[in-house]
């Protein structure tokens, strides 16, 4: 299925696995760039160092194209930067947009600058300086998200630029993919899916615990750092949230303290990305630390299997989702489901569209 999108980083489908924190490492980046997609590390939980030591692991394993996702306000931002361009990384995508300068050195540099938007404004924003397509977020997505849902953001922006639009927020399965593309999208990014596979790393607990939710179990808060933020309705989201400022501040110092700890980062270093963050928001002192140690939140369940402890970012697709599926399967399956999707829209007798098999290389080694 050849789309804006594949035509842009070199994929074979219009398929995207988000860059998400403790999760879309090595293992599952590969799996997806092996299927066909277009997998995406995720380096705000890496130093600069483990950065270019996860993409040259991506690289041993497949030549595919694949990507590294970063913030664009982190302190360390040019540095990362850097390890992209001298690692020859196809794509750059962004939790928030980057900068003019920014986005002109990575294209100087040829690699393809994706940046992920949750308003119409930004992406008409990130498209006049320069960024070769954009992720459009919508409301149903997991993690730091807007209020505005996909079915009217994703229209919206792909009438307001004139580069490919990825949407993202509910999608799982074929006849998303076709839905996208029937709204003018090039592809769909899928973040909860792809975290709901084999080949991701996320520990079997935190994935049944994904796999029980309910629609009514997934909500959108802003007790983690004063930024709406939909996750798996949890303990520790309900700590959270009943927590007086005071102890909140409490708890926020000791995860700091944590987190510094294996990230490296100073406590200067912390309060400023904790501040950028903010995004010119009124937030508590507490709330800022959060947003500066938000990750160690995410790692005792994404990688300790703390369900009591940790939270858990989460789209809203995650209740209709069932199954563990291996990347590969996902992938064939999704396209199955498009191309019976398109037939079924074309009427009776039409012939699906054909769907190139997967890879058959054999499995590389597991970086569990």
């Amino acid at each position: 299925m050849r789309t804006a999108l594949t035509d842009l980083v070199g994929v074979r489908h219009p398929i995207v696995q988000t860059g998400m924190g403790w999760v879309a490492g090595p293992r599952l980046v590969t799996a997806t760039a092996r299927a066909g997609a277009l997998g995406i590390l995720a380096s705000a939980t890496m130093t600069p160092g483990q950065l270019r030591c996860a993409v040259r692991e991506v690289r041993s394993r497949t030549d595919a194209p694949f990507g590294v996702n970063l913030r664009a306000d982190a302190g360390d931002a040019r540095e990362r930067v850097r390890v992209i361009v001298e690692e020859g990384v196809r794509v750059a995508s962004f939790a928030l947009a980057p900068s003019r300068e920014l986005i002109a050195e990575l294209k100087d540099a040829g690699v393809v600058v994706v940046p992920s938007v949750g308003a119409r404004r930004h992406a008409e924003k990130v498209a006049a300086w320069g960024a070769d397509a954009v992720i459009v977020q919508g409301g149903e997505g997991g993690g730091h998200t807007g209020e505005v849902a996909t079915t009217v953001l994703l229209p919206q922006v792909v009438d307001a630029v004139d580069i490919p639009v990825v949407a993202a927020g509910g999608f799982h399965d074929g006849r998303g993919l076709v839905a996208a593309l029937a709204y003018g999208a090039a592809g769909v990014a899928m973040g909860t899916r792809f975290l709901l596979t084999s080949d991701s790393t996320v520990p079997d607990a935190v994935k049944a615990r994904y796999l029980a939710a309910a629609a009514g179990d997934i909500t959108l808060t802003r007790a983690v750092d004063g930024l709406p933020h939909r996750m798996l309705r949890t303990e520790m989201v309900a700590e959270l949230e009943d927590a007086g400022r005071v102890r909140a501040l409490y708890r926020a110092l000791r995860r700091a303290s944590a987190f510094r700890r294996i990230s490296g980062l100073g406590r200067l270093e912390m309060v400023r990305d904790g501040l950028a963050m903010r995004h010119g928001r009124e937030l508590s002192w507490s709330q800022v630390l959060m947003a500066a140690n938000a990750p160690m939140l995410l790692r005792a369940s994404m990688v300790e299997g703390r369900t009591d402890l940790g939270i858990m970012a989460s789209g809203q697709v995650a209740a209709a989702i069932e199954d563990l599926p291996g990347v590969g399967e996902l992938v064939d399956r999704i396209m199955a489901e498009a191309g019976g999707a398109v037939a079924a829209l074309a009427g009776p007798g039409a012939v699906p569209p054909a769907v190139p098999p997967g890879p058959d290389a054999a499995p590389g080694p597991s970086d569990a």
